[in-house]
Formats: structure tokens, sequence, C-alpha cells
């Protein structure tokens, strides 16, 4: 299942989320503000050293946190395998 790396303050989260329940695309949602300290450590390495959010892992793939754009998310979710 595609994993959403999010925090609660961040607007691109949000709507990155709504996204995927518009589409039915299933997905864990991951507050990395109260997660275990190895997923916060992950995050932050597949984003060269920072918390940055939204960070997306579907089977091993991960994609960095970037802002919201439609169009980009959609064709980040295809090379993940995800749609």
């Amino acid at each position: 299942m595609l994993k959403v790396y999010s925090a609660s303050w961040c607007p691109h989260c949000i709507k990155t989320e709504a996204y995927l329940k518009e589409q039915n695309i299933p997905f864990d949602s991951i507050n990395i503000e109260t997660a275990p300290k190895e997923i916060v450590d992950k995050v932050s390495e597949i984003n060269g050293g920072e918390w940055v959010v939204p960070t997306l892992e579907y089977k091993g793939v991960w994609r960095r946190g970037k802002v919201f754009n439609k169009a980009a998310l959609e064709a980040d979710l295809r090379e993940m395998g995800v749609q």
C-alpha cells in the first residue's frame, strides 16, 4: 500500500491526501511528528537530511517531498507503479 509521510501543519500533505482519496487510491498516512525515530530518519535521508513532506513510498520506491502539483503527483504515482 502507498505510504504518505506527512505532518499536521503541511498544506501540501492535506492536498495530496485529498487527491488520493478523490482518486480512490488507498494509502496509509504516517505523521512524522509522532512516528518512530527510524521512520523520521528515513524520510530525512530520502530528502537530503531535511524533514520534507509529503514524502511517498510504494513497495520500496520513494518520492521525495515536494509541493502539491496534480500533474507531477500523477506522474510520480505512475513511475512508482501506483497507477
